[in-house]
C-alpha cells in the first residue's frame, strides 16, 4: 500500500492518499475528500493545488528550477528552435529531422486565414488595443473553421494533429495583423516559401513593408526564438487554466483559446512587461532618477512598486531571467540603439543587483523585465508586448 496522509475530523479519520511526481514531489489526492467526509478544501488562488495531473512543465520556485518534458530550460533556449519545443510540449518527445519537417510544411499550409477576416481587421478603430483585437480574430476564427466548433476531445494524438497545426499557422497570422494594422501598414499573409523558419515567417509578417523585401537579422531570430521558448509554458498559470475551464465545456478550439488570451491581457499575467515599460517611461518623464525609484519601493509607506523585480512562484532567481537578460544586453550591444528609456532599464537593473533590499529578498528581476527590454529594442510597441507572449 502506497502513502497516505490521515484526516482527523469530529471523531472519525479519513485517509488520504498521497501521490509522488515525475521528480519525486508528493502530493496529498484529495480528489474524493468531499465524497467521503463532506468537506472541500479552501486555497485562495490555487496556490497549494494542482488541478491536474501533468508531464509537461515542472517548476520549483525555491530552487529556481524549469524544466519542459524533463529538459532544462536553460538547454532548450541554447539548442533548440521555438517550432522543435512546441513539439516536445505537445507530443511529449523532440521531433527527429523528418517529423520536424513536416511539423514545419503543414503549419505552413494551415496559415491561410479568410479573406473576410480582414474585413473584422479593418473595422477595428485604429487605437484599438492589439489584444482585444486578437482575442476577437481568434474567437472569429470559430466562423470560418466550422469542424473545430465543438471539439472532441476523445480524438487520439493523431486527430489531434490538425487542430494543431491549423492553431500555430493561424495566429501568428492574427498577431502580425494586429500589429500591421496599429501601424497603418496592408496586411500580409503568411510565406509559402517554406524555407524560412517558424520565426522567420513571424518577423517577415510584422515587419514587411509594402514593395521591399525584407532582410532577416540573425541577432532578431536568436532573440526571439529564445523568447518564445522562455514562454511557451509554465505550468497551471491563469491563461492556461481559463483554456483549460472553457474547453472543459467544449466551447470549441478556437473559442477557448480566444478566452485564455483575455485572460493573458492582464498586467498580473502576460501584461505586466507592458508595465514594466510604462514604468520606465514614468521614471523618464520625472526626470530619470533611477535612485529615486528604488528608494521609493522600498518605503513601505510609499504605495510605487517596482514593476518586473520578483516573482510570485520563484523564490530565487528566475531561471528564463537569467538567459533573457543576456539576450537582452546581447541585442542592445548588436542594435546600437541609444534610447534614454533603455539606459533606465539598465540602470535600475544594475543599482537593484547591488542593493542589499534586493538580495536580501531574492527580488531579482524577472523575465518580465527583459522581455520589455527586447521587444521595445525591436521596435514593437509596449501594447503589443502581450500579444507577443500569446505566440
Amino acid at each position: 500500500m502506497g502513502k497516505k496522509a490521515e484526516l482527523h475530523y469530529d471523531g472519525e479519520v479519513f485517509d488520504i492518499p498521497v501521490v509522488t511526481g515525475a521528480e519525486n514531489e508528493n502530493a496529498l489526492d484529495i480528489s474524493k475528500l468531499r465524497e467521503e467526509s463532506g468537506l472541500i478544501t479552501l486555497d485562495r488562488g490555487f496556490k497549494n493545488t494542482g488541478s491536474t495531473a501533468s508531464a509537461i512543465t515542472f517548476l520549483n520556485g525555491e530552487q529556481g528550477i524549469l524544466r519542459y518534458r524533463g529538459y532544462s530550460i536553460e538547454e532548450l533556449a541554447s539548442k533548440a528552435t521555438f517550432l522543435e519545443v512546441a513539439y516536445l510540449l505537445i507530443f511529449g518527445e523532440l521531433p527527429n529531422k523528418e517529423e520536424l519537417e513536416k511539423f514545419h510544411n503543414d503549419i505552413i499550409e494551415q496559415s491561410f486565414v479568410n479573406d473576410d477576416v480582414k474585413k473584422i481587421v479593418d473595422a477595428f478603430p485604429g487605437a484599438a488595443h492589439p489584444m482585444g483585437v486578437l482575442s476577437s480574430l481568434t474567437s472569429a476564427l470559430t466562423a470560418f473553421n466550422p469542424d473545430d466548433v465543438s471539439l472532441d476531445y476523445t480524438r487520439s494524438k493523431e486527430e489531434m494533429y490538425n487542430p494543431i497545426v491549423k492553431v500555430m499557422g493561424k495566429i501568428p497570422v492574427l498577431i502580425a495583423w494586429a500589429f500591421r494594422k496599429k501601424n497603418g501598414f496592408p496586411l500580409e499573409y503568411s510565406s509559402k516559401t517554406k524555407n524560412l523558419s517558424y520565426v522567420e515567417n513571424i518577423l517577415q509578417m510584422m515587419f514587411k513593408r509594402p514593395n521591399k523585401d525584407y532582410i532577416q537579422n540573425p541577432v532578431l531570430v536568436n532573440v526571439l526564438n529564445k523568447l518564445l521558448i522562455l514562454h511557451a509554458d509554465h505550468e497551471q498559470n491563469c491563461s492556461t487554466s481559463t483554456v483549460r475551464i472553457v474547453g472543459s465545456a467544449h466551447a470549441g478550439l478556437f473559442a477557448s483559446i480566444s478566452a485564455g488570451i483575455s485572460a493573458l491581457w492582464g498586467p498580473l499575467h502576460g501584461g505586466a512587461n507592458q508595465a514594466v515599460l510604462e514604468m520606465f517611461n514614468a521614471i523618464k518623464e520625472d526626470g530619470g532618477d533611477t535612485q529615486k525609484y528604488i528608494n521609493k519601493a522600498k518605503d513601505k509607506e510609499d504605495p510605487f512598486r517596482l514593476m518586473g523585480f520578483g516573482h510570485r512562484v520563484y523564490k530565487n532567481y528566475d531561471p528564463r531571467a537569467k538567459i533573457i537578460k543576456e539576450a537582452a544586453h546581447s541585442i542592445l550591444e548588436t542594435l546600437g540603439i541609444d534610447d534614454p528609456v533603455l539606459d533606465i532599464a539598465k540602470e535600475l537593473e544594475k543599482q537593484a543587483l547591488k542593493d542589499s533590499y534586493f538580495v536580501e529578498r531574492k527580488l531579482y528581476p524577472n523575465v518580465d523585465f527583459y522581455s520589455g527590454v527586447i521587444y521595445r529594442a525591436m521596435g514593437i510597441p509596449s501594447d503589443m508586448y502581450t500579444v507577443m507572449f500569446a505566440l
